[in-house]
């Protein structure tokens, strides 16, 4: 199995991103949740550059992949499901909650701590949110948390399956869960119980800082209520509520060398 995952895991990749993306922007053609304000065309542009050089840089700064760690892992019996022998599904299991829980944490200190705040930042200049927002992050901020989810792989033993799906989970939910789509408010509250949607997460983008430190969920809505970081609505309502931050809001300033000098510039109120 091992074998396979090395051999079609880029191309397993690849095909759930296209898959999804087209999903999506299809979703928000026909069912847009609001009007977007910012140029979309600009807006793409930008944001898949961004997108696709985070894949270039991941390949060239990881030579040696996340999973095909997750491998060597098991081999050595390095991390804690590897050392204790636990069952590959139970461990795979767990390890996909974990994996979410730190990835909500990390979001979390990428909040707080200003350093990281400055490179995260990028993520929130968008002036409108959609399927590309999904994509939308630094590629500081893709290395950090890809060192993350590596200490982690050696630390927990998580299963090289396992990493796999917990990574098309996240890619996938995070165009899901930023894209511009209309869901029925009775499907979003049931949806919401399990997964984070697009009215939940949105209101991570709002302008106004205390609903832009709420909703750190990507996958699983559970941390959020657990941890007293859920906000049901924005304080505007969702077609009124502004996107992005109070200092960025010229669209000429968020082309694609822009939005990777961001986090090295002097940001005055952030």
């Amino acid at each position: 199995m091992n074998v396979l995952i090395i051999d079609h895991q880029l191309v397993i990749r690849i095909a759930a991103f296209f898959g999804i993306f087209l999903l999506m922007a299809a979703w928000e053609v026909f069912a847009p949740r609001r009007v977007l304000r910012a140029s979309k065309p600009v807006r793409w542009f930008n944001n898949l550059s961004i997108t696709f050089f985070d894949a270039f840089v991941g390949r060239f700064v990881f030579p040696l992949s996340a999973v095909s760690l997750a491998i060597l892992a098991e081999e050595h019996s390095w991390g804690a499901f590897n050392y204790l022998d636990v069952n590959s599904v139970a461990a795979g299991v767990i390890s996909i909650v974990l994996l979410d829980l730190a990835i909500y944490l990390q979001h979390v200190v990428f909040h707080k701590v200003r350093v990281l705040w400055f490179i995260h930042g990028m993520h929130h200049t968008d002036l409108d949110i959609d399927v590309t927002t999904g994509a939308r992050f630094h590629p500081v901020e893709i290395v950090l948390s890809m060192l993350i989810k590596m200490g982690i792989i050696l630390l927990v033993g998580i299963p090289a399956w396992s990493f796999l799906v917990f990574e098309i989970l996240l890619n996938g939910t995070s165009m899901f869960n930023h894209g511009n789509i209309r869901i029925s408010q009775k499907v979003d509250r049931l949806l919401r119980l399990v997964l984070v949607t697009p009215d939940m997460h949105r209101v991570h983008h709002s302008v106004i800082i205390r609903e832009h430190d709420s909703n750190f969920g990507f996958n699983l809505p559970w941390w959020d209520r657990l941890l007293g970081t859920y906000r049901d609505q924005p304080k505007e309502g969702h077609d009124n509520m502004v996107i992005g931050l109070a200092n960025f809001r010229d669209p000429k300033g968020l082309s694609f060398p822009r939005l990777l000098a961001q986090p090295f510039v002097k940001w005055r109120k952030f």
